[in-house]
């Protein structure tokens, strides 16, 4: 029903984001927490491929930044015990190509590692979709494949948090942190250098 959405980026609100149509209308796309999407400011025009769900008790919109995206959204959410929220949390585990080299590795522990994903889903995932994912060649792809950084990233969830408790929003704290290049670094370290890019 809804596909595409093009308008301008107002805010970031708990794991969505507010576009503003060119007609006046506020749509409410949740997005995850890797999508280059956050990445906008205020005022940006945007476009935003998006997949509705729709149930009883409400309409709910899911946004990626390419078509890419949408369709691997698309089909972890066709493997059985997968829904649009534990397909965006497995969405949030790095770019689509990073997922999809995970998935085609059959490596079902790091597709658990996505928050409210168990061991049994991970699994399914892993058994419905190995044979029907295509992977770019690891040099087109900008980033290493998920979990390349196990050791670095609590302490950058732990620098969010303590950036949220000096007042700035989530999504400012992320990008913060986010644009911190180094590894490997204390909490402490992330906090310091993110502050940097803030100021």
């Amino acid at each position: 029903m809804i596909r595409y959405i093009k308008g301008e980026y107002l805010y970031y609100d708990s794991g969505a984001i507010v576009v503003e149509t060119s007609g006046g209308i506020g749509f409410r796309i949740n997005v995850s927490d890797t999508s280059s999407l956050l990445t906008a400011r205020e005022g940006d025009i945007i476009e935003v491929y998006t997949y509705l769900q729709v149930k009883e008790d409400g309409m709910s919109l899911y946004g990626f930044s390419d078509s890419e995206g949408l369709k691997l959204f698309e089909m972890l959410i066709s493997v059985n015990g997968v829904g649009p929220k534990a397909g965006l949390a497995i969405m949030s585990l790095g770019t689509p190509n990073q997922i999809k080299a995970i998935i085609a590795a059959k490596d079902a522990a790091s597709v658990s590692m996505a928050q409210g994903v168990g061991k049994k889903t991970a699994e399914r995932v892993i058994l419905e979709l190995n044979d029907k994912v295509s992977v770019l060649p690891i040099d087109e792809e900008p980033a290493g494949v998920i979990g390349t950084r196990p050791d670095s990233s609590a302490e950058r969830t732990e620098a969010v948090t303590a950036l949220t408790t000096l007042g700035y929003s989530k999504r400012e704290a992320e990008q913060a942190v986010g644009a911190v290049t180094e590894d490997n670094l204390k909490t402490e370290e992330y906090v310091r250098k993110a502050l940097k890019y803030l100021l």
